[in-house]
């Protein structure tokens, strides 16, 4: 299997995975909260920093489904280096509020590499196709 199949198959994968833990945010914040990995619930109408996080994760869910489908690969590599940055926020979130080491670690943690890890293969995928355009554009400017 290519680079580029495999680099597909996994950006495919993280973009229905926000999207889906978006949408549970967004439709069943209660039942979701719980696998975030915090303690406590949040105090008073907390629900609705919940919702917030849901609409958080659809939107990086979708900008990264439009760059896969409109076959922006190298766009897609720095979205995906760009987005790593919310789990590994999240997993920082836990741990300052005494939450699960496991779940910060092993669910926020994890998440964060491996998209990451999908965005600098797809940027190792397109970094030949981009050198290689460099040239022909320099030339058709002299």
């Amino acid at each position: 299997m290519s680079l580029k199949n495999v680099n597909t198959v996994l950006a495919t994968a993280i973009t229905l995975f926000v999207l889906y833990l978006g949408l549970s945010f967004i439709l069943t914040p209660e039942t979701s909260a719980p696998g975030v990995g915090l303690p406590n619930w949040p105090a008073g109408d907390g629900d609705g920093f919940l919702v917030m996080k849901g609409i958080r994760e659809f939107a990086m869910g979708l900008v990264i489904g439009i760059l896969l489908v409109t076959g922006l690969r190298r766009a897609l590599g720095w979205v995906l280096l760009m987005e790593a940055v919310a789990p590994f926020g999240d997993m920082i979130n836990v741990l300052a509020h005494q939450g699960s080491i496991a779940a910060a670690f092993g669910i926020h943690g994890l998440t964060s590499a491996l998209i990451a890890i999908t965005g600098l293969l797809t940027l190792r995928e397109t970094s030949k196709t981009h050198k290689a355009a460099a040239p022909t554009s320099a030339m058709q400017t002299a």
